[in-house]
């Protein structure tokens, strides 16, 4: 049987949140510890554990047909696969950092100084588009700890939290770009596995979808009841339903996350009550 070959970062917080979409989807993959490659027994579809860097040249060469990498390691390696889709986890930036000490006015200031990376390819093409020219060290590995050892005057690298820069003395001055875990496609996927893909994709859309809603029910009296039903957008209208004591009815819609607070405190004021919120594990649309 024809499979979707997919493959993941063989490790590190970007696997954990890929399997994790992958249950969501209920996909379960017959993992065990160290595997390189594992099956999925309810899904055609088989897993390959790789190293970050190796994959965009596995999606080139057909070897995988749909990848769950950083976007920001495409932009550096992996010019002309095409993304399917942003799946909204694993956010950090790219950037560019110095000491602490330093003291730091634009981009103009790494004119002629030293720059310790790992991503060579997105800091050559920032540097370019601002007329800078700087040498590059490039490493891989840890570069936190280049301007500490004098190999460089700052650092390009990702970046989360910032801790990690905070730890090792520096801060972070120039953000080259932002970037989250997308869905990359081979362009050597076959047709029959294109099918399955599209399967696939409805199922992360709907996990997707339901990760940035809320489900929402709440009372309210009839006489409030317009005031209450203009502040609710639901996914295509609030479900009304007449409650058991007289002059009162129940609404129940859903409300992106990003707006959820804002839009409780509107309903209170409009004369809401007992409003309960609950989360959504799919949304089908």
């Amino acid at each position: 049987m024809t499979k979707l070959r997919i493959a993941i970062q063989k490790s590190g917080r970007l696997n954990e949140d890929s399997l994790e979409i992958l249950k969501n989807c209920g996909i379960s993959i017959d993992n065990g510890k160290d595997q390189l490659k594992a099956s999925s027994r309810n899904f055609p579809m088989e897993v390959f554990y790789l190293r970050n860097g190796d994959i965009p040249q596995y999606l080139r060469d057909g070897v995988v047909d749909i990848a769950i990498i950083g976007e920001n390691v495409l932009i550096e390696k992996g010019q002309g696969i095409d993304i399917s889709e942003k799946l909204g986890f694993s956010k950090c930036r790219v950037s560019l950092a110095v000491p602490k000490s330093m003291k730091y006015t634009s981009v103009k200031d790494f004119e002629g100084k030293r720059i310790a990376t790992s991503y060579p390819n997105t800091v050559i093409a920032y540097l370019k588009e601002k007329g800078v020219n700087a040498d590059l060290h490039i490493i891989n590995g840890s570069v936190e700890i280049a301007p500490n050892i004098g190999l460089a005057d700052g650092i390009c690298d990702i970046v989360s939290s910032g801790s990690t820069l905070f730890k090792n003395n520096l801060k972070e001055v120039e953000v080259m770009l932002k970037s989250e875990a997308v869905l990359a496609v081979s362009q050597k996927i076959t047709d029959e596995r294109k099918a399955i893909l599209t399967k696939l994709q409805f199922r992360i859309k709907s996990v997707l979808q339901a990760r940035q809603s809320k489900y929402v029910l709440l009372n309210a009296p009839n006489n409030k009841l317009d005031d209450v039903l203009k502040l609710l957008p639901g996914m295509r209208s609030p479900t009304v339903l007449p409650l058991a004591e007289e002059g009162w009815s129940s609404v129940h819609t859903v409300i992106n996350k990003d707006k959820f607070w804002e839009v409780i405190d509107e309903l209170k004021q409009a004369g809401a009550e007992g409003i309960l919120v609950c989360p959504i594990e799919k949304m089908v649309l």
